[in-house]
């Protein structure tokens, strides 16, 4: 009995002590993953922030103009596609050629009656503005 347990005991502290050396092959540098998955809010105007809203809202258009003062003015039509009352929330953030983000509205609740299709605009606060990204999520 001696005879087994003492090689068994060196064979697992060796399993301990090896487990903890794990190497990783990658080093320096890397690159990101899932670059392109989740940047909507990069690419696209009209932005759903959660599926609640996904199912219920859409934007029927969205009207960008640029002011005398050189400042962006966006006006978006919401559309509630259900037939029942919907509160949800909208901000719009403005954003330079290179789409970082100059400014942002307060989130306002915005109420959309039965099937109804309903406007909201935005301004910039100055004329740096060049892109934005109007976002809609439910109101809590």
């Amino acid at each position: 009995m001696k005879t087994l347990l003492f090689p068994s005991l060196i064979l697992a502290a060796l399993g301990f002590t090896g487990a903890g050396c794990t190497t990783h092959p990658e080093t320096g540098a890397l690159l990101p993953q899932s670059t392109t998955k989740f940047d909507q809010e990069m690419r696209e105007s009209f932005v759903l922030m959660d599926k609640g809203v996904q199912y219920s809202v859409t934007c029927n258009g969205l009207q960008p103009v640029t002011l005398p003062d050189g400042r962006l003015q966006v006006a978006a039509a919401v559309r509630n596609r259900e037939n029942r009352r919907l509160q949800v929330q909208i901000n719009c953030e403005f954003k330079d050629l290179n789409g970082f983000a100059l400014d942002s509205t307060p989130w306002e609740t915005f109420i959309l009656t039965e099937n109804s299709i309903e406007t909201k605009t935005f301004v910039s606060l100055n004329d740096k503005a060049k892109k934005y990204t109007i976002r809609v999520r439910e109101a809590r």
